[in-house]
């Protein structure tokens, strides 16, 4: 068995095997707002925050974070409406599958650096992809999130 944080709430779940974090979330705590797209690590649409580092949750064997605090989308939080508001308001958003996993990589960001530069969101930003091409919506809804802190 494997202990996790899961937004606040401590959990038990199996970790045997090759079991990753996200099939956890998904299966065992029905946190289906942690999507997987590509199960390869290469989209970002799995990104959560692990110990407030934004980390690809397809690719994290549940035994390597035993003990961890985890955030998901789900988590709520002052910061993550801010950023969801600011996202419907830029068109950050088009289809929304890779969207949970770009709002914890922006909230990540926020945390770190509250008042981020272009360059910084931009940074930020690319290990999550849109396949509908939302990029400048997305950039944008980070930095009026940022401006409304």
């Amino acid at each position: 068995m494997v202990t996790l944080n899961v937004n606040g709430q401590t959990y038990q779940v199996n970790g045997g095997g090759l079991r990753t974090l996200a099939e956890a979330l998904r299966e065992d705590l029905a946190l289906t707002g942690t999507k997987v797209a590509c199960g390869e690590g290469t989209c970002g649409s799995c990104t959560v925050l692990i110990d407030d580092r934004p980390q690809l949750s397809c690719l994290t064997l549940l035994a390597a974070v035993d003990g961890s605090s985890i955030r998901t989308v789900e988590d709520g939080g002052r910061l993550l409406e801010r950023l969801q508001a600011a996202f419907v308001a830029e068109d950050g958003l088009q289809c929304g599958y890779c969207t949970p996993g770009q709002l914890m990589s922006a909230v990540a960001l926020l945390e770190r650096e509250p008042k981020p530069d272009t360059g910084q969101i931009v940074e930020a930003m690319s290990g999550n992809l849109c396949r509908c091409g939302a990029y400048e919506g997305i950039a944008a809804a980070v930095a009026r999130a940022a401006a409304e802190s």
